[in-house]
C-alpha cells in the first residue's frame, strides 16, 4: 500500500468566507476525514494558515524573501493530509469527495509519496 499527498488549491486567496461558512466546511472537512480514517486508511494532515506565511523566490542568484501567499495570486495551498491507498485510483477517489472542491475554481492534487526504502 502506498502513500499519497491530497492537497487542497483555492483558486483565490482575496475571498473571504464568514465565520459561518469557515465553521460549516471545516466540519465537512471532519466529516470526509472521519471517513478516510473509518477505512484505516488517514496518515496525517494539516490545514496551512495564511499567517506567518513566506515566500522565496530567487532572482539573479539571489534569495528574495517576501511575506506571503499573497493575495493577487492565482492559487494557494490551503492544507493537505496524507492517506494510504491501495493504487492511485483509490487516492483520487478520496480527493473528489473533499468538501474544498465546493469552491469555485478549487481543486485537489494528489501526489504519490516517494518510498524512503
Amino acid at each position: 500500500m502506498d502513500e499519497f499527498a491530497l492537497i487542497m488549491r483555492h483558486e483565490d486567496g482575496k475571498k473571504v468566507a464568514s465565520p459561518e461558512q469557515i465553521q460549516a466546511w471545516m466540519k465537512q472537512t471532519m466529516d470526509w476525514i472521519g471517513g478516510i480514517a473509518a477505512q484505516n486508511k488517514f496518515v496525517s494532515g494539516t490545514g496551512l494558515p495564511f499567517d506567518d506565511a513566506w515566500v522565496i523566490t530567487t532572482k539573479n542568484s539571489k534569495s528574495i524573501v517576501t511575506n506571503g501567499p499573497f493575495g493577487e495570486i492565482k492559487e494557494t495551498i490551503g492544507g493537505f493530509i496524507i492517506v494510504k491507498a491501495d493504487s492511485v485510483d483509490e487516492a483520487v477517489e478520496f480527493a473528489k469527495n473533499c468538501p474544498v472542491l465546493q469552491g469555485e475554481g478549487n481543486s485537489m492534487e494528489v501526489r504519490k509519496i516517494a518510498r524512503k526504502d
